[in-house]
């Protein structure tokens, strides 16, 4: 039993949850596949130096286990973000053949784990050129090959590179000679996912789009036949375009081809005719069954052998569902499970995920399609504490400007045994999360928990221009970044306070990336917020185009406005621009590795505020790029950013390092 709740101001508590065991829970597992009977993944390694693990479930139950041992990362930089970064198919004579891309050389590798002696890994391509890197995501094992994405650069600057689909040889030819590599496509198209292989083998799929488009903006289903030689034909556009959004391709075991677009404003499941395009909705329904397409290899639906098609679906968070295609009648999957990640396999009439709740992490579920049974068969979430520290998150609804609706997910703060005095109303901390093309669902989060089990509340705000709520709600912030974004994560702060939820005097806001952008841009819009953590942002428009990645290097063009009116755009809403309007103190946290938002970013902010008198710190972290990913990192980042708090808020902590603020 708890012991009787006690006074002390919020802010305040003491919690067993402190940032080295927030940072050791960080993460989840990604890309699930099938190997057989056998299903694996990638799950991430924080206090390993952040690598990613491949894991394996074998076939009879016995509990999963890591077969690539440190320092194996398994981890593709395609684009910067990744995509899937393995295949995996069994083996005549025994055992699994696994193909993976390891992040520190980029090279695919091949692998049978269960082959005697226990060979290590042994390369299938070259090393990277000099100023001609070579990077591999979202294969395919396709006979003595595997089949996947090829991104090449070609030259010193970020945009100099090309992407095709390739074919590698599995017999190693290609470790010592780039030419063994046949190109499949040519590289008209500037981004493209991994080919998806019909049952039969005679037939090819996959997604294309070109700049200045992002792939939820618009992208082509192409489809190539696949000679007795085992090359292309030319590739035909068969579904989607400009201003359809096609998120996924997959084949179900007859040869149908099935597709999730928005053309309806939606993302929808179709059945796609490979001939004339045709494209039949299977689900008609104002919910989204896809999502942004960040990386390759991400999977909204995956076909059962019985004509039934698992999917993920919803408003908001995901769930599982199964659904017969032709009747369109849709069964939800039994279980605890709120939110699901774009990451569903099939094997047989098994259904596997990656899912979590607002009482537990992700973890990787089963669901046997035969009898509707649900269960945990990888990465159980595991309590570290008692679950009574944990938030009870509230999905609500909120007006903003123009009487456009806001959704957010509000984390009261949460003790079991300690309460603020009656009079005091409690810190809260506004969360804008990265993209912008993104979305937060209310699940279980020991960085949220970290601030919640102290005093300090906090609120997701999905705001226009997130994923989850249909076309017409991404697309607010079209040329809109800076104002629809800051105009929504203060509507919903004011309406907390306005409310009695929130002390109006102590409201901060942070985030990464571009909710670093969001946090540092609200600083310089308004006077309502105390502070904010400013997390390896954006912060200057026309340096963000010209210095990040390729994939990101037009995004700026649908989040801003075209290049001619840039300049405009990043004098009226820059915080780099506006840096003469923020006064609040804030802390700034970077990756010095960070190809996405580069350093130079934040440091033209901070030259831009020298001599201005505004209290802040900069805390750079060496070896880290865009995401921290080491449980030092992140501990660090955790304690400096609630130090911050403790400071501007007026409370004490002696838990954590004093961060040092300067004018």
């Amino acid at each position: 039993m708890a012991p009787p709740a006690s006074d002390g101001p919020y802010g305040s508590w003491p919690s067993p949850i402190d940032a080295a065991l927030a940072a050791a829970h960080d993460g989840r597992p990604e890309y699930l596949g099938t190997v057989g009977d056998e299903v694996w993944w990638t799950e991430p390694r924080p206090g390993e130096g952040g690598r990613r693990t491949l894991v394996r479930r074998p076939a009879d139950g016995r509990p999963a286990r890591s077969v690539l041992p440190a320092p194996w990362n398994v981890r593709s930089r395609l684009t910067e973000y990744g995509g899937l970064p393995w295949a995996g198919a069994p083996r005549p004579a025994g055992g699994p053949l696994v193909v993976f891309v390891h992040h520190a050389d980029q090279r695919l590798y091949a692998y049978e784990p269960d082959a005697p002696g226990g060979p290590d890994p042994r390369p299938l391509t070259p090393l990277s050129p000099v100023g001609g890197g070579l990077r591999w995501a979202d294969p395919v094992l396709r006979g003595a090959e595997v089949w996947c994405v090829l991104e090449e650069f070609t030259g010193p600057a970020p945009t100099d590179v090309r992407r095709v689909t390739a074919a590698v040889p599995l017999d190693g030819s290609a470790a010592d000679d780039r030419a063994a590599v046949r190109e499949l496509t040519d590289d008209r198209h500037r981004f493209r996912t991994g080919p998806k292989i019909s049952p039969d083998g005679r037939r090819a799929a996959w997604l294309v789009w070109d700049h200045p488009r992002m792939p939820w903006d618009g992208t082509e289903l192409q489809l190539a036949d696949i000679t007795p030689d085992g090359t292309l034909t030319a590739p035909r556009t068969v579904l989607g375009g400009p201003e359809e959004a096609v998120a996924q391709v997959a084949w179900a075991a007859d040869g149908t081809l099935l597709a999730v677009s928005d053309r309806s404003g939606w993302w929808n499941p179709y059945r796609v005719d490979p001939h004339g395009g045709a494209a039949v909705n299977l689900c008609p329904r104002e919910e989204e069954f896809g999502g942004a397409l960040w990386k390759p290899g991400l999977s909204w639906l995956a076909p059962l052998p019985d004509r039934l098609i698992a999917v993920l679906h919803g408003k908001g968070a995901a769930v599982l569902g199964v659904l017969d295609p032709e009747s369109g009648h849709l069964v939800d999957a039994a279980g605890p499970w709120t939110a699901w990640q774009p990451a569903l396999a099939v094997s047989g009439t098994r259904v596997y995920g990656v899912a979590a709740s607002p009482r537990s992490g992700y973890e990787v579920v089963e669901l046997d399609t035969t009898t509707g049974h649900t269960r945990v068969v990888g990465a159980p979430a595991t309590d570290p504490v008692d679950p009574a520290h944990y938030p009870e998150p509230q999905s609500r609804t909120f007006p903003g400007p123009g009487g456009r609706e806001i959704h957010a997910h509000v984390y009261p703060p949460h003790h079991p045994a300690r309460r603020a005095p009656a009079d005091e109303l409690p810190p809260y901390v506004v969360w804008a999360h990265g993209g912008p093309t993104d979305h937060v669902p209310p699940v279980l989060d020991l960085h949220i928990a970290y601030f919640t089990s102290r005093g300090i509340g906090v609120v997701e705000v999905n705001y226009g221009g997130s994923t989850g709520y249909g076309r017409a709600y991404r697309e607010r912030l079209r040329e809109q970044w800076g104002v629809v974004d800051v105009e929504d994560c203060a509507a919903v702060a004011r309406a907390l306070a306005a409310e009695g939820t929130a002390d109006p005097g102590r409201l901060a806001i942070r985030g990464g990336s571009a909710g670093g952008w969001t946090a540092a841009a609200s600083l310089a819009a308004t006077d309502l917020y105390a502070c904010a953590a400013i997390i390896y942002p954006v912060l200057d428009l026309r340096g963000f185009a010209a210095e990040t990645h390729d994939l990101e290097s037009r995004y700026v063009d649908g989040l801003a406005g075209p290049p001619r009116t840039l300049a405009v755009r990043c004098r009226e809403r820059s915080p780099v621009a506006r840096a003469d309007r923020i006064a609040a103190p804030f802390v700034l946290l970077q990756g010095l590795d960070d190809p996405v938002c580069p350093p130079a970013q934040a440091e033209r902010l901070l030259a831009a505020l020298r001599g201005r008198g505004v209290p802040h710190a900069y805390v750079a972290f060496e070896g880290e790029g865009h995401g921290f990913r080491r449980a030092e990192t992140m501990a660090r980042a955790l304690e400096a950013e609630l130090s911050l708090y403790a400071q501007v808020f007026g409370f004490e902590r002696d838990d954590v390092p004093r961060l040092a603020l300067h004018g």
